[in-house]
């Protein structure tokens, strides 16, 4: 199993005096079962899976029941032994936020839930559990957590530098995907789409009752085809013969199930920046191409503009989510047409303007009209432009 970032915060939370309930958050098959199950293995502890109708019945909020799943769940992997509760899918189980509640304020235990972050939307409770809970992420896998468990020799890092960026635009950074290289490349497409149908849109349209699944799809696919550019949801509903309420409905569902990265437009009181629209990423460009049926070398691909910029506001807002940085992601774009990728805020208004260039240098250097600093992103500066850049 590949090492993640996210252990280093586990493994200081289980060692640590804080007992608020841990709340890890990830789209499905990003390797939070996965992580449990290594948890649960190192504890000598259950791992409670809230898909299964009798694990959630094992949760109710009954004092008799609680207390005996606090003394069967002691952890003997920890020298002082304290009751580890770990759930999966925990959204799986809405009313359980009652439970969580109780088991912070009367039992503490430790407990670390993994699900998606719909929770906050199906539990009515979920707002009685404000500050009792902290949040990490696991998402599919970052350039720094693969090159970490990879140990590259520095005298060949440029050139596995750039085979990894190669390698995550065409299918994307899933772990199940990333690490069987034994899979011919047919086999790995098998795997995308089935991921792709199962659990990117099976999964969110059973969790939110969607009436149309083709309609979903459809607007998945419609925004793939437009990679670096503004996403109009009127356009997109007009094209689809559907109501722009239900195409917006459907997108913030995508977005908080860790589908897609939203990118507003930034704005000031200077009239000439314009944009209303958002663009739009993939968490994963593995599920991208697959919408759009193309696994083409990027050099020889029509998007491939569109495709390193994704990759690369993917990996930096990877980061900001597994360091916890404090920032705020925009695009800037004036009335004349000329924009910037990627404005950095910090939470002191400091700001970093990004140019992301598969070639050549940027060329928007002073358009944003607040001081900033700038820096340009390219396949050859990419890995430690990224691990330096939210510092």
């Amino acid at each position: 199993m590949l090492k993640r970032t996210i252990e280093g915060t586990i493994d200081q939370y289980l060692k640590g005096e804080d007992h608020k309930i841990l709340f890890v958050w990830g789209p499905r098959r990003s390797g939070k079962t996965t992580l449990l199950d290594k948890l649960a293995e190192n504890l000598k502890v259950t791992k409670f899976n809230f898909d299964l109708q009798s694990d959630k019945e094992k949760f109710a909020p009954r004092r008799e029941i609680l207390e005996k799943l606090i003394k069967e769940n002691i952890a003997t992997g920890l020298p002082s032994k304290p009751s580890v509760i770990l759930i999966d899918e925990v959204q799986g189980y809405p009313e359980a936020t009652v439970m969580l509640k109780i088991l912070y304020d009367e039992y503490k235990v430790k407990v670390i839930a993994t699900g998606s972050s719909e929770l906050r939307q199906k539990s009515k409770d979920f707002n009685t559990l404000a500050g009792r809970f902290t949040e990490s992420y696991c998402l599919p896998l970052s350039i720094f957590e693969i090159a970490e468990n990879e140990k590259v020799l520095e005298s060949e890092r440029a050139m596995y530098e750039q085979s990894l960026a190669e390698k995550l635009q065409i299918f994307g950074s899933y772990p199940e995907i990333y690490t069987k290289d034994s899979l011919a490349e047919g086999e790995r497409t098998n795997l995308l789409q089935n991921i792709l149908d199962t659990y990117v849109l099976k999964d969110v349209i059973d969790i939110y009752e969607l009436k149309n699944a083709k309609l979903a799809k459809d607007i998945l696919t419609k925004i793939a085809l437009q990679l670096g550019s503004e996403v109009s949801i009127r356009e997109i509903a007009d094209s689809l013969n559907a109501n722009p309420s239900t195409v917006s409905n459907y997108i913030e569902i995508f977005i908080k199930n860790y589908i897609l990265i939203p990118l507003p437009s930034f704005k000031t009181n200077i009239r000439k920046a314009v944009s209303e629209n958002r663009k739009l990423y993939f968490y994963d460009l593995g599920i991208r191409n697959i919408l759009v049926k193309d696994f083409r070398e990027t050099k020889l691909r029509p998007d491939q503009g569109g495709l390193f910029e994704n990759f690369i506001i993917l990996e930096i807002e990877k980061q900001r989510r597994n360091t916890g940085a404090l920032r705020n992601f925009y695009f800037y774009r004036e009335y004349g047409g000329k924009e910037v990728d990627l404005i950095i805020e910090d939470y002191y208004k400091k700001y970093q303007c990004v140019e992301v260039k598969v070639q050549g240098q940027g060329g928007n250097k002073d358009i944003f009209p607040l001081p900033h600093k700038f820096t340009t992103i390219g396949q050859d500066n990419y890995f430690p432009t990224i691990t330096d850049i939210l510092k």
